[in-house]
């Protein structure tokens, strides 16, 4: 994981990654990585990494909230592939294993990590966040105890998405989403669609998703959304875009995972969301937002942080394993690994509309 320039890649054939060198420059060219493996990591050749949102933005901005892109960085962080070699001190992995990525190397020292909230750790190293480079290469260096195998029946395209699907694992767990929880879902994106997919399984017995793109709605509704409704961005329409949704829901709304991230998706959450309910925030479209905080306080209407997620790939593979999660139907579109492949794939990715995973496959 963004060990790459510490030597020269020891393994016959150049290692190649997907470099982002400026707005909308993307380049395939060597990246190195350490002549040696620590006795703790292993070499693993990735075969599979889904493009996210955030990979984009650093695309389109070369930023993406306060993490800024100051020099060429390989992009991509959800992937999967073979393991081809193992530090000295590995046990639980062998060559040839087929295992998937998680990310996001913490300190383990400070006191975040300790509480065993590692996701918050402050010296985090996450793949493709600035300055730390990503996955999208033949093949990278990571810590063995982030890489975890997958079953037989789980391929490596499934085990790149098992890091969306985190993010709707630790949302639903920050939300306490279980067999008597309402939720309603804004946006229905790859976070909310996966979001939708991992309450279901936690047993939330009605889901609701909104969004402005009939596209996706339709999507959802064949995934297994009860009702979908249609919302605009249009500030005005909120309060009847509120009683809509009130309305589909049938009864209280005990749950709001928001995976947009801008004002009128959080007032509406807020506002729709029952006295006593909660509000996740997952996604981060707008920085600096003026919302009605003071009725959602009298109301009693929790709201939570989701950043990243911790302690999930092992549930996430079991859910895949199990079939209680099927992330297959949410891969739309896949290219290769050349030049002109990343480009076409990052164009699509960006232009939205029928695309909702895009993968590489490499």
């Amino acid at each position: 994981m963004g060990k790459g320039g510490e030597g020269s890649d020891s393994s016959e054939a150049p290692n190649l990654a997907a470099w982002v060198c400026g707005v909308d420059v993307l380049k395939i060219e060597p990246f190195e990585l350490p002549a040696k493996l620590a006795p703790h990591d292993v070499r693993v050749a990735i075969k599979a990494v889904g493009i996210c949102g955030s990979d984009v933005h650093y695309l389109k901005h070369m930023r993406c909230a306060d993490f800024i892109v100051k020099e060429p960085m390989v992009i991509g962080h959800e992937s999967a592939g073979v393991v081809e070699e193992v530090g000295s001190d590995v046990k639980h992995l062998e060559v040839g294993d087929r295992v998937a990525l998680e990310p996001g190397i913490s300190c383990g020292r400070c006191k975040l990590c300790k509480e065993g909230v590692y996701n918050l750790c402050p010296e985090m190293k996450f793949f493709a966040t600035p300055p730390v480079h990503g996955s999208l290469a033949n093949r990278v260096v990571h810590p063995a105890d982030l890489c975890f195998k997958l079953p037989e029946n789980v391929s490596l395209e499934e085990g790149a998405m098992c890091e969306p699907l985190s993010v709707g694992v630790h949302a639903c767990r920050r939300a306490n989403v279980g067999a008597e929880t309402q939720v309603l879902i804004m946006g229905a994106g790859p976070i909310g669609l996966v979001s939708m997919l991992v309450a279901r399984a936690f047993g939330s017995p009605r889901i609701i998703i909104a969004d402005v793109h009939p596209e996706r709605l339709r999507v959802a509704k064949e995934l297994g959304a009860d009702a979908v409704v249609q919302v605009s961005t249009r500030p005005e329409d909120l309060e009847l875009e509120v009683i809509e949704i009130q309305k589909a829901m049938g009864s209280d709304i005990d749950v709001t995972l928001d995976c947009a991230g801008f004002t009128k998706t959080v007032t509406t959450a807020l506002k729709a969301t029952r006295s006593g309910g909660m509000v996740c925030l997952i996604g981060m479209g707008e920085n600096d937002m003026n919302l009605p905080l003071t009725g959602a306080a009298a109301r009693e209407v929790d709201i939570r942080g989701v950043f990243r997620y911790r302690n999930t790939y092992p549930l996430c593979i079991n859910l895949l394993a199990t079939g209680k999660v099927n992330v297959k139907p949410l891969i739309t579109h896949r290219f290769g690994f050349s030049q002109e492949d990343v480009e076409n794939a990052f164009k699509t990715s960006a232009a939205g509309g029928s695309a909702i995973k895009v993968m590489f496959n490499l």
